[in-house]
Formats: structure tokens, C-alpha cells, sequence
């Protein structure tokens, strides 16, 4: 059973990178984050969180090992994806479970971030900008 989910929250600790194989197939790449969804709610003087809750966060993609590098411990971020019953036992053989979050996409929210860089993608020349596009020059006006 799962639920579509959307929630603003903060990673609470260091992004996990994990890879494997899939023969003949190129490997297959998680990244796993625990995120804190908070529910901030005005209070005098400021917010009080009222029913926050941490969640396991998983995402599946081949740019995962890249994006491990981009996530930190504290950043914000909002995640879309699905909400889905996670059963399991613990060391102690007692039946447990957890809901976690199969993202689709995780965006960075810019609250506490110094600088943003943008990397040039990998089939651009370095001198128009655009695949196949041709330069314009500029027009006067007046």
C-alpha cells in the first residue's frame, strides 16, 4: 500500500550511497536520506513544531553517487514520491514497521545556502551555449 507524498524537511544526518549489480544491465543506485518533516505552527514570537516526524527517505537513479555528494546534514529540501509500509524484525526477532518515502524527486530549498554553481552540461561546446545554435548579433536600437 502506498500514498502520494510532498513534504518540506531537513536532513538529519550524512547522506548513504549505495550501488549494485544488475547483470547485464548497468548497476543499480540508491541514495538514502533521514529527513525530519516538521510541522511549524506560529506561535508568540515565533513557530512551534507540532507533530514532526523522521522518515527514511529512498531514491532510485543512476545519478545517485553524484547527488550524495550535493545533499548535506541540515539542508532543506522538499520531496515528492510515495509513502510505503516497510515491515521488517529487529535484532530481536520482534515484528516492526516503518513508513518510509520512495522520492521521485528531491529539490534543495535555498534556506541556508551561501552559493548555488551550476556545472556546464557534458554535450555543450564551450562557445554557444547550445547544441547547434547559431550566433545572433546583436541589434541596435534607436
Amino acid at each position: 500500500m502506498s500514498t502520494f507524498f510532498v513534504g518540506e524537511g531537513n536532513i538529519g544526518s550524512a547522506p548513504e550511497f549505495q550501488e549494485f549489480n544488475n547483470p547485464p544491465d548497468e548497476p543499480r543506485r540508491l541514495l538514502r536520506l533521514n529527513v525530519y518533516f516538521d510541522n511549524p505552527v506560529p506561535r508568540e514570537g515565533g513557530y512551534e513544531d507540532r507533530g514532526g516526524y523522521w522518515a527514511p527517505v529512498e531514491l532510485w537513479h543512476r545519478d545517485a553517487e553524484h547527488w550524495s555528494t550535493l545533499y548535506q546534514k541540515g539542508m532543506r529540501i522538499l520531496v515528492e514520491g510515495r509513502t510505503v509500509k516497510d515491515e521488517w524484525e529487529d535484532s530481536e526477532d520482534n515484528a516492526r514497521v516503518t513508513f518510509k518515502v520512495e522520492a521521485r524527486r528531491i529539490g534543495i530549498l535555498p534556506h541556508r545556502l551561501a552559493s548555488v554553481s551550476m556545472r556546464e552540461k557534458a554535450n555543450e561546446s564551450s562557445g554557444s551555449g547550445r547544441k547547434g545554435a547559431s550566433k545572433k548579433t546583436p541589434r541596435k536600437t534607436g
